[in-house]
């Protein structure tokens, strides 16, 4: 996929392939200390009796096989990073829906669906992380739209995301919001197809 450059009022967010990206570049942006240093994207891959037996290294070693960072030649890879003005600031995973093991286990994104959950034309952008000092800045909602063009462009049916419901001024954790939020796929595209809780709708796009 070509790079996507989104213009914001005072800087420019371009979005690459992860593999198109260095992994020094993904760690600066997951950091070292918070939730997204600890679940490294692992989360919704890994079952849940499985999560505490699996060291934080060990997550680290799967993320950097699974997006094979630094092999611009790779024909796969499990996400997206952003730069601003040439800084690493951003991480937005996105593969086919059967690739996350857990989501395919989790009663809330199916409650009141009859889907197909082995169906691999359904992409699913499953997590965001921003990096501390660049948030509210637009990151997010430019990755939202890349992870639209990537799947598309790698043969997606249709790409679909589970966040979560924010008011005005409304602040929350990285703990709940690593799935992103309403208006953040709405700005993207995607329209509401199901809300499986008060908090919690499934925004999707079909292509």
């Amino acid at each position: 996929m070509a790079d996507t450059t989104r213009t914001t009022t005072d800087t420019v967010i371009s979005v690459v392939p992860a593999n198109e990206a260095s992994w020094d570049d993904l760690r600066v942006v997951f950091g070292t200390r918070g939730d997204a240093s600890r679940c490294q994207c692992q989360y919704f891959k890994t079952r849940g009796s499985q999560w505490r037996s699996v060291p934080v290294e060990e997550r680290a070693h799967r993320l950097r096989e699974q997006t094979d960072c630094g092999n611009s030649e790779a024909g796969t890879t499990s996400g997206l990073v952003a730069y601003l003005d040439g800084e690493p600031v951003g991480w937005c995973a996105v593969e086919p829906r059967t690739a996350y093991e857990r989501l395919l286990r989790t009663r809330v994104p199916w409650t009141g669906r009859d889907e197909d959950k082995t169906d691999e034309g359904v992409w699913a952008v499953t997590c965001f992380v921003t990096r501390v000092g660049f948030r509210h800045r637009g990151v997010s909602r430019a990755l939202a739209r890349a992870a639209v063009d990537f799947a598309r462009a790698r043969g997606a049916r249709a790409v679909e995301g589970y966040p979560m419901i924010t008011e005005p001024g409304q602040e929350m954790a990285w703990g709940e919001l690593y799935v992103g939020s309403r208006s953040i796929f709405a700005a993207a595209g995607f329209a509401e197809v199901n809300r499986p809780t008060l908090r919690r709708v499934v925004m999707r796009i079909d292509f």
